[in-house]
């Protein structure tokens, strides 16, 4: 039975490292999506934030797609 303990633990440290890695990925995109919108983008930096925030890989790709003026 105690090996079973120590499976279920390494299986959910996993997981949170897991999560935390998301976490951070996700962070870093609305951090550059925002800084970069700022330098080439004629429209609000922080509504390009929110759709990262709220839609992170489709915001994105639409951000390069829509809302970049230069390339």
């Amino acid at each position: 039975m105690p090996s079973m303990i120590a499976l279920q633990s390494g299986a959910a440290a996993f997981f949170f490292l897991f999560a935390i890695l998301l976490l951070a990925v996700s962070l870093a995109m609305i951090v550059w999506t925002y800084q970069d919108a700022q330098a080439n983008s004629s429209q609000p930096a922080f509504l390009w934030a929110l759709v990262v925030f709220f839609a992170p890989f489709l915001g994105i790709v639409l951000y390069f797609l829509v809302g970049r003026d230069r390339y």
